[in-house]
């Protein structure tokens, strides 16, 4: 008849990775609040059960044999996924939420965002983060429709709670070998309109005052690096986030266009939550972005 079941359990092992991990019996029993014997028996009846000898004594210390290293390093994915599971039912117990859904505008600065997941993930491991990186309006769209959790735009709606997260500096630049980086005048709205401009599709980056029926040729791309490439190319000119464009400047691949008006402006981005107060998942991601923004801005 086939055994149903192990005949050893996660106790004996976490008993068993105790000793070699503080060094002996009484140190494992101090650091698991047991008392020494219970150690000792625990151990004896896994090796008893097994056929096999897992520890022997190094000096003062135990170390395990060659099997009881090997039967324990596979024992150790086992433990590990039970510390999470038990650590899940107390995030479930207290309230916390199993995933969380977040938006992102496209304008926000990646080394942030994977900062805070990455904070995050230390503070949370229990929380799935789901996340979806696209304009401000459609950030703003998921929020209406409870699609997510939290949302970082540079729009603000009327509806969910919102704070200021952080500026943006946004500024015109164009290829070095761009005809408007040439100028060695002020340029004005006449001289932007003899050029193609590239813009992201439903962002905030359209020059100031810039209507549909003003007559100038404009590229729409759906992402922020696509405009990047084009304006590095020389086809087009843009208004692009200064992080995002900082290293092309300094090389001299890009410069800032000498704009008489509004070469340089602020985009301020918001953190919006679907639920006031938001729940403790979202309440420590949002801690998480904001502690990196803090940092970045010292």
């Amino acid at each position: 008849m086939a055994q149903l079941f192990p005949k050893t359990t996660l106790e004996q092992w976490r008993v068993l990775h105790a000793i070699v991990e503080h060094g002996g019996y009484a140190q494992a029993a101090t650091a698991l609040f047991r008392s020494q014997s219970s150690i000792s028996y625990a151990v004896s009846r896994l090796q008893e059960q097994l056929g096999v000898t897992l520890l022997e004594p190094d000096g003062r210390r135990m170390k395990l044999t060659r099997v009881g290293h090997a039967l324990l390093r596979d024992a150790r994915p086992l433990l590990d996924a039970t510390f999470r599971l038990e650590q899940r039912a107390h995030s479930l117990e207290q309230g916390w939420e199993t995933k969380v859904r977040l938006a992102v505008d496209t304008l926000s600065p990646q080394w942030i965002l994977q900062q805070a997941l990455h904070d995050f993930a230390n503070v949370c491991q229990q929380t799935a983060v789901q996340l979806f990186e696209t304009s401000a309006t459609e950030v703003v769209d998921l929020m209406a429709g409870a699609q997510v959790d939290m949302g970082i735009a540079s729009s603000v709606p009327l509806g969910p709670p919102a704070e200021w997260l952080l500026n943006l500096d946004i500024v015109a630049v164009a290829a070095a070998n761009h005809p408007l980086s040439d100028s060695h005048r002020a340029l004005g709205a006449i001289d932007l309109k003899q050029h193609t401009q590239v813009v992201i599709r439903q962002t905030r980056f359209s020059p100031p005052n810039h209507s549909a029926s003003d007559a100038v040729p404009l590229w729409i791309v759906g992402q922020l690096h696509t405009a990047l490439d084009i304006v590095r190319s020389g086809i087009a000119y843009a208004w692009l986030p200064a992080h995002l464009v900082q290293g092309d400047l300094d090389k001299g691949s890009l410069r800032p266009l000498p704009l008489r008006n509004g070469q340089r402006r602020t985009v301020a981005l918001h953190l919006l939550f679907t639920e006031d107060p938001p729940g403790p998942a979202c309440h420590a991601l949002a801690n998480c972005l904001r502690h990196c923004v803090a940092q970045t801005h010292r």
